[in-house]
């Protein structure tokens, strides 16, 4: 019977190739509603604002929203625009 010797380097290896596939996986299912509209509270949640904050944000234009029978539903893929639109690159 074969016998393998594991070393810190493979276990290093495994470590990170393991990290890699749980980041991936983080970012294919974190912070992506599988619906296309989000209510308020949803929006509140998702960028971590007020109801007030979320109010300016309609009101000074930087968030579309969509207004049916009084509830106010925001277009998932629009958030996302308006968030990579306005980030901030700084140069140190």
């Amino acid at each position: 019977m074969p016998t393998n010797i594991i070393t810190t380097d493979d276990l290093y290896q495994f470590k990170m190739e393991l990290m890699e596939e749980i980041k991936e996986l983080f970012q294919s299912q974190s912070g992506n509603p599988t619906k296309k509209w989000l209510r308020s509270p949803e929006v509140m949640k998702l960028l971590g604002v007020s109801p007030g904050t979320l109010q300016n944000m309609r009101i000074n234009g930087t968030l579309p929203y969509t207004k049916v029978g009084g509830i106010l539903y925001y277009d998932y893929q629009e958030i996302k625009n308006v968030l990579e639109n306005n980030r901030v690159h700084n140069t140190l």
